[in-house]
């Protein structure tokens, strides 16, 4: 029996997209949150970033409080919202936050505890981000290990029938 899709405490299934720097991720998931989208969903995404990143423009207002020392800084116009935790915070937490949207996709983080399609491509001559065989199903222009179910990169729509199928325990 397939393991269930995991949720989190939202309720909202949670997929993550792996492989190594380079292969593709980001493009790949920039159409397929499209082709969600055109079906209707609300989709959020969580990239994971092995850098220390910047958000914030030095010299803004909020820029400022951070640097003042705010633990927490929210900024919202009337058309976004971000809420910028200027402190460590666990990628689980910041998933189980996520809420109003039918489905998120983590980009980049290897140890989440949600289920995994790995990512990889032939040509590049690296291995696997993660065992493809504990992967939910892989995306590769090579092969792939017996009954993982197998989708090339431009299989964009069959990836989101997979995924529908499988938010929908089918």
């Amino acid at each position: 029996m397939p393991e269930p899709v995991v949720r989190n405490r939202h309720g909202v299934p949670v997929y993550q997209f792996i492989a190594l720097s380079g292969t593709g991720k980001t493009t790949f998931l920039e159409k397929l949150v499209a082709e969600l989208k055109d079906r209707g969903l609300h989709v959020g995404v969580y990239k994971h970033d092995g850098h220390d990143f910047e958000i914030d423009r030095p010299g803004k207002d909020s820029w400022r409080m951070t640097q003042a020392g705010a633990d927490v800084t929210l900024l919202s116009s009337a058309s976004k919202a971000v809420i910028m935790e200027n402190r460590p915070v666990p990628p689980e937490e910041l998933a189980d936050r996520t809420d109003n949207v039918d489905i998120l996709l983590v980009e980049g983080y290897k140890a989440g505890p949600w289920r995994k399609i790995a990512m990889r491509r032939e040509a590049s001559g690296k291995d696997w981000a993660v065992p493809p065989e504990e992967c939910l199903a892989v995306i590769t222009d090579g092969p792939s290990p017996d009954g993982v179910p197998r989708f090339g990169f431009s299989d964009i729509a069959a990836v989101a029938d997979f995924l529908q199928a499988d938010m929908n325990g089918h």
